[in-house]
């Protein structure tokens, strides 16, 4: 079943100057039907509510889940929009905010549902996934080890161990080490005999280096 239509939340201010432009854009998507509704606040008279969305510039704006700041075209919008009713949409989401140097929005949205970590296995399968966003995820992980947060993936990330990928299969058994609990150790346990040589070598380094 196709997702609900996204809906949109846009943050402006009286001065600001590239706020007339996205809310424009935002109208008209809700007038195609690519959004279900636009709800618009100034940044100056909410800022409670701002600060706790985390906004720190104008134009903020929410397109399902998805948040971004700064001016943007009508044809980005309408791609995001698109992408926030499709269930690839949030591997697509954190590519774009990993390859821009934004890795603090895929932390950010994890940290709020660990389920969404998931979708950084997707991305590891995504042939388009250069060593920049692999390091990226890597980063991630790395931001929350020795914590639960990354744990969902950890099923995701056993299967790719037997990945026809090489590097898929490496960078599995390297983040199940970042991981760390007990599910991933098990894991890596079971790849000391692994046929692949770099991941036997990275599973016995993890377990003889385990997380504190």
């Amino acid at each position: 079943m196709r997702p609900p239509l996204p809906v949109a939340l846009l943050f402006t201010t009286s001065g600001c100057p590239h706020c007339p432009g996205v809310k424009a854009a935002l109208n008209t998507l809700l007038q195609e039907g690519a959004i279900a509704s636009l709800e618009t606040a100034d940044a100056s008279d909410d800022a409670k509510r701002a600060q706790a969305l985390g906004v720190k510039s104008v134009p903020w704006f929410r397109i399902g889940e998805f948040e971004f700041e700064g001016a943007m075209t009508l044809g980005e919008m309408r791609m995001w929009a698109t992408r926030a009713a499709s269930a690839s949409g949030l591997r697509d989401y954190f590519f774009e905010m990993l390859k821009s140097g934004r890795r603090g929005k895929v932390e950010d949205m994890i940290r709020a549902d660990p389920q969404r970590s998931i979708a950084l296995v997707d991305l590891m399968r995504d042939p388009e996934a250069s060593m920049a966003i692999r390091l990226g995820i890597g980063a991630v992980l790395e931001e929350f080890q020795g914590s639960a947060i990354a744990a969902p993936m950890t099923p995701k990330l056993a299967e790719l161990l037997h990945d026809p990928d090489p590097r898929n299969r490496a960078d599995a058994a390297h983040f199940l080490s970042l991981i760390g609990d007990a599910e991933a150790l098990k894991l890596l346990r079971g790849c000391l005999d692994h046929p692949d040589p770099e991941v036997r070598e990275i599973a016995y380094d993890a377990l003889s280096n385990p997380p504190s």
